[in-house]
């Protein structure tokens, strides 16, 4: 039993990150036509700004390795910047495609991340400037390894058993401000980096291959 229950710990460990991806794209599609690609949005549940740019390049690196030129995420923000272009929101079909004309790329590419803590909810999508239509996307699920602080874990479970009478109000200065008010520049941890790594190369999978490389 003693065995059993080390080889899976052993089995967990060695799995860690997304445990669920699927992937695909656009069969007519001629991804060869393609050259540059900009990563113009990283949003969702992930605020800090440094460990989205970490996210963007892991996504950087996949597209380089399949033949394709990326604009990275702080490259696309500066060049937002000196446009005067709203850079709050990017996600949508149309935010997105205004990006690529300005920056003059024929595809965007658009990454939401709905939960960040120690569950990760990934997705990832390549978007067509010219008529909005997405040609690839990628989704993933799994875990970080990042903890969430027992008291703001009982406001979300309903549990109150998990707080001190009183705690609630205090979440903002407690467990919420950990979280979330100051990382607007924390990094991503050495684990957790190495696990969405590892998730968003899982998520990339089936990302079509340029078979015409001409930079």
């Amino acid at each position: 039993m003693r065995i059993f229950l080390y080889i899976l710990s052993i089995a967990v460990l060695v799995t860690g990150g997304c445990s669920s991806t699927k992937s695909s794209y656009r069969p007519s599609y001629d991804f060869n036509q393609v050259e540059k690609i900009a990563i113009v949005a990283v949003e969702g549940a992930v605020k800090s700004e440094t460990a989205k740019d970490q996210i963007a390049d892991f996504f950087a690196m996949e597209l380089l390795d399949n033949g394709y030129a990326p604009i990275g995420r702080a490259q696309v923000r500066s060049l937002l910047k000196e446009s005067e272009l709203e850079t709050t929101d990017l996600t949508s079909v149309e935010a997105a495609m205004d990006v690529g004309t300005i920056l003059e790329v024929p595809v965007v590419m658009v990454i939401e991340i709905p939960r960040f803590g120690e569950d990760l909810t990934m997705t990832a999508k390549m978007i067509d400037v010219s008529d909005g239509s997405t040609i690839w996307i990628g989704k993933g699920s799994g875990k970080t390894g990042r903890s969430t602080p027992s008291a703001l874990l009982g406001v979300i479970t309903g549990d109150r058993t998990s707080t001190r009478r009183g705690d609630e109000d205090d979440l903002m200065t407690g467990p919420l401000a950990e979280l979330f008010a100051g990382e607007t520049n924390q990094a991503l941890t050495p684990a957790e980096e190495q696990k969405i790594q590892r998730a968003v190369k899982n998520i990339c999978s089936t990302l079509p291959v340029r078979t015409t490389v001409n930079w």
